[in-house]
C-alpha cells in the first residue's frame, strides 16, 4: 500500500521532465539516483570545482541539492498540471562536506493541497560509508503550470 496518495500516475516522467529542465542540476551534475511518490535521492560526484577555501564542498551547492530534492520529492504528489515553487527552508550544517559523492535524501513529511512540508539529508560517501552532513526542513508551493 502507497504511503502516499498518488494525485498523478505518470508522477515518474513529469517529475523527471521537471528535473532535467533545471540547467543548475546538469550544472552540478546532480541525478536523480531513485524516486518513489513522496520520496527522492539525487545523487552528485564530487568535484572540485564545487569547494570552499578548505576543500569542503561549498555549503550553498550542499543546499541546492538539498533544496532540489525537497521540490523533486514534493512534485511526484502534485496534479497533473502543476508546477512547484520553494517557499521557505533552513539548512543546518553538521559536517565538513568531504567525500567522493553526495546523495540528496528527500521525504514528504506533510503533503498539502498547496503547500508541501519535506525533510532532507546530504550525505557524503567515502568508501562506501555514508556520513550525514547537513540537513533541510523545506516547504514548497504548487502553482498552476505557466505557459
Amino acid at each position: 500500500m502507497p504511503r502516499f496518495e498518488l494525485k498523478n500516475p505518470d508522477y515518474r516522467a513529469v517529475a523527471t521532465d521537471m528535473f532535467v529542465r533545471q540547467r543548475a542540476m546538469q550544472t552540478l551534475g546532480i541525478s536523480i539516483a531513485r524516486m518513489e511518490p513522496g520520496e527522492v535521492d539525487l545523487a552528485m560526484p564530487y568535484a572540485p570545482e564545487f569547494t570552499q577555501q578548505n576543500g569542503f564542498v561549498h555549503a550553498g551547492i550542499i543546499t541546492a541539492g538539498l533544496d532540489n530534492a525537497c521540490g523533486v520529492a514534493a512534485f511526484t504528489l502534485m496534479p497533473a498540471g502543476s508546477d512547484i515553487l520553494t517557499v521557505e527552508f533552513k539548512t543546518n550544517l553538521l559536517a565538513p562536506a568531504k567525500g567522493e559523492r553526495f546523495v540528496f535524501r528527500a521525504t514528504v513529511v506533510k503533503p498539502g493541497r498547496t503547500l508541501t512540508f519535506c525533510e532532507a539529508g546530504a550525505y557524503a560517501i567515502n568508501d562506501g560509508v555514508e556520513t550525514l552532513v547537513a540537513t533541510m526542513t523545506g516547504t514548497l508551493m504548487a502553482l498552476a503550470r505557466r505557459g
